[in-house]
């Protein structure tokens, strides 16, 4: 029984002070707590057929328990987590923050929600996902007890999922859309294939429908929605596209313009995809700030030159496109990873991709400048052109600033060159590719004097 002064029972007030403090001091559990900032998810996908009770898709998944929220997390009176009293809360954790953002089909066909198997808590420092055997492993062995002091926020949940599937040797497809877990979530997904080893893929957020072994129909559906979306989502390259087709006013140089500009960042995308692009930190702050100079320059020439001479830069076209070719390829190099061995399937796509939706804009935004220029005139529609380069010379300026000093952070070191092998091989697959998109450049002008010829 709890004593307490007697001043205190002669006032209300008080008692009810000393009851909160009393309140206050006692263990509790912990009430739902806010979205962590950085999560770092590891999973295992494994397509087992020796299971006991028949072939099951299995997911061993390993996030931190402070991504499980709306859950009161018991602790103990010294702060570190109460891992008895949090086994069973770990169910049905499991369940609202992991199983039900999984979806899995088989052969197309869409499976049932993944069944909680098994759950426990391990320490920050363990190594059992470091492998597929460890991480299914570890769910057999002892529980931690209270004897084993952490603090919650560095306790790990390992979860174990399976799925009954009807033949461990079909085409499976999984959606993990586990970016809920925190305000930046990564994700290193393994896939234990029964033919082909284990298959990593890293990611954030969420990655969309990965096939666990890509079909070459699959990878060029998926590339072909990443690049039309990657083109709409740029407005970068919209805004230069733009700047190409403003001033032009007939259908000819319009083709040719556009032509070029497609031609162009179509050979340095697909040299990106295979190699021919430096690896360096530095190197994608580079372009972008390039391709924000590529728009200004364009804006001056829509103000500065006539009429007849901005129809005729398909050259600068050209040269200006093998620039955005290289920003194309940093948003393919990501998932490239979900090609399987498909890479030229993923390239071919993801860049028809970019033509289509280019090729959307161009239908917009053509008819609205031609409709423009029918109830305005020439002149009104050459003010039209100088203020709205104006406008995005304006914009393009802040992303160049803004881009250079990302590229200058790198305090990049500018030194000669050690001439050993591996210098040479860069050297010749650079003047490799410098002498394909010449040559390219210069099959263009045949094509296009031919043509011209009455």
């Amino acid at each position: 029984m709890l004593y307490l002064p007697a001043v205190m029972h002669q006032s209300p007030i008080l008692s009810v002070a000393a009851a909160a403090l009393l309140v206050a001091a006692a263990p509790r559990a912990l009430d739902g707590h806010e979205v962590p900032a950085r999560v770092a998810v590891v999973a295992y996908v494994h397509p087992d057929a020796a299971a006991p009770d028949g072939p099951v898709l299995r997911i061993a998944l390993r996030a931190p328990l402070q991504s499980m929220r709306d859950i009161e997390i018991p602790v103990l009176e010294n702060g570190s987590l109460d891992l008895i009293a949090v086994r069973p809360l770990l169910d049905e954790a499991a369940r609202i923050w992991v199983a039900g953002y999984l979806t899995a089909w088989e052969n197309g066909e869409p499976l049932g929600t993944p069944r909680v198997v098994a759950t426990r808590i391990a320490l920050p420092n363990d190594r059992g996902f470091d492998a597929y055997p460890s991480a299914r492993a570890g769910f057999d062995a002892s529980l931690l007890g209270n004897d084993v002091g952490i603090p919650w926020q560095q306790a790990l949940l390992d979860v174990l999922l399976e799925i009954p599937i009807s033949d461990a040797g079909a085409r499976f497809a999984l959606d993990p859309a586990l970016g809920h877990l925190g305000v930046r979530t990564t994700s290193v997904l393994h896939l234990v294939l029964p033919d082909s080893g284990t298959r990593p893929l890293v990611y954030e957020g969420n990655p969309g429908r990965i096939e666990l072994v890509p079909s070459p129909f699959g990878t060029a559906v998926r590339f072909l929605s990443e690049g039309f979306r990657h083109i709409l989502g740029g407005i970068d390259h919209l805004l230069f596209v733009l700047c190409l087709v403003l001033p032009v006013r007939r259908v000819r140089p319009l083709v040719e313009i556009v032509t070029a500009f497609t031609v162009a960042h179509s050979l340095t995308l697909g040299a990106a995809a295979l190699g021919f692009v430096p690896a360096a930190l530095w190197f994608p702050p580079l372009v972008e700030t390039a391709i924000a100079v590529s728009i200004v320059w364009l804006t001056i020439e829509n103000v500065l030159l006539p009429a007849e001479r901005l129809e005729q830069r398909w050259r600068m076209a050209f040269a200006f496109g093998l620039i955005h070719g290289f920003g194309f390829s940093f948003a393919l190099g990501e998932q490239l990873q979900f090609a399987g061995g498909h890479l030229v399937a993923a390239l071919a796509a993801f860049n028809v991709g970019v033509e289509l939706g280019q090729l959307l804009v161009l239908a917009v935004a053509i008819p609205l400048l031609v409709l423009l220029r029918r109830h305005t005139g020439e002149a009104r529609m050459h003010l039209v052109t100088l203020v709205g380069s104006a406008l995005i010379a304006h914009t393009a300026w802040h992303w160049m600033t803004e881009r250079w000093s990302a590229f200058t952070a790198y305090e990049v070191q500018f030194a000669w060159p050690t001439f050993d092998a591996t210098f040479a091989l860069g050297a010749m697959r650079f003047a490799l590719l410098l002498s394909v998109a010449l040559a390219v450049a210069l099959a263009m002008q045949h094509i296009l004097r031919t043509l011209r010829r009455p």
